[in-house]
């Protein structure tokens, strides 16, 4: 005598609702990364579109006069090493990298004194609510 208990149709149908949940779940979390990957994307470029516009308002303000041509001169590139520094410094407040070196334009217009400053700041100097590992 056999009995049949049942053909397992019960548990192929948990098991198929089960990888819909599953499936639909990890989705949903892939689209809301993606999202928010591009999200930061869009506003670190926002953000150095936004240093590009204040450098060019000071520029806007530069002298025009010929007698003053080479100070303006250096006056442009020394804010623009500035600007440059800015922007490290902005993208290190959101950057998570083990190797957090950003590149810079050239230190040559900041002073010795400034620039080993500079170096001797550890992260959680620059960073303020961080901590080094």
């Amino acid at each position: 005598m056999t009995e049949t208990i049942g053909t397992g149709g019960g548990i192929e149908t948990i098991w198929a609702g089960y990888t819909f949940i599953l499936g639909f779940l990890i989705v949903f979390r892939s689209n809301q990364a993606y999202s928010r990957f591009w999200e930061s994307v869009t506003l670190t470029h926002k953000i150095r579109g936004q240093w590009t516009n204040a450098y060019s308002n000071l520029l806007a303000f530069c002298s025009t006069d010929q007698a003053r041509e080479e100070e303006v001169s250096h006056f442009r590139e020394y804010l623009l090493r500035l600007m440059s520094l800015l922007h490290c410094y902005a993208l290190h407040q959101v950057c998570e990298m083990s190797d957090d070196r950003l590149e810079v334009i050239d230190l040559s217009g900041l002073s010795p004194d400034t620039v080993d400053f500079l170096h001797s700041c550890t992260s959680s100097d620059r960073l303020p609510g961080r901590t080094t590992e």
